[in-house]
């Protein structure tokens, strides 16, 4: 019987393996694999399953992740107009992730309005310096950008992603 048990951990163990990198399949070390929705659907967190944005039960913190992996996606627009119906649109994850979407679609100085807004909220946010740095690049405005890498190596360090993403970003525009 100990021999038959040893030979089903084997299998088991390796389900349990792969399951592991599954669940981490979409980039993001610190969460779930979430599924894609589709347009007009948010992934709720407590669900496990795509519900209709407009729910009332859907909380502000699932809105907010979504409209960020949306954004990510190249679907900017959706991603706004999902932010436009939190409860509370006035965080610092919300305004980064406004900054974000709108800085993708072109309106760079109307997403350094939003970044802005959410550095003031919460100073120590390094992701959202690392993309008010990125706008800065966008500008031309180096100077301003070089500000925004020494703030976030003063809250993460010169190792941390949003550092080293930033500081590409300055390498590469003094290239050009």
């Amino acid at each position: 019987m100990t021999i038959r048990f040893a030979w089903l951990s084997a299998p088991l163990l390796l389900v349990a393996a792969l399951s592991s990198c599954l669940v981490l399949a979409d980039g993001d070390d610190d969460a779930p694999a979430k599924p894609e929705c589709p347009k007009g659907q948010v992934y709720d967190s407590t669900l496990k399953q795509c519900v209709l944005q407009t729910s009332s039960l859907l909380p502000d913190a699932d809105r907010t992740d979504y409209a960020y992996r949306l954004a990510k996606d190249g679907r900017y627009e959706e991603a706004l107009a999902l932010l436009d119906t939190l409860k509370n649109p006035n965080t610092a994850k919300a305004l980064n992730y406004r900054g974000y979407a709108t800085r993708k679609l072109g309106r760079t100085d109307e997403g350094i309005g939003y970044y802005l807004q959410s550095v003031k909220l919460d100073p120590q946010y390094a992701q959202v310096r690392e993309y008010l740095g990125e706008a800065y690049v966008i500008k031309g405005r180096l100077d301003l950008a070089q500000e925004q890498l020494q703030q976030i190596k003063a809250i993460c360090g010169s190792t941390c992603e949003e550092y080293q993403d930033l500081a590409a970003a300055i390498n590469a525009s003094s290239k050009t």
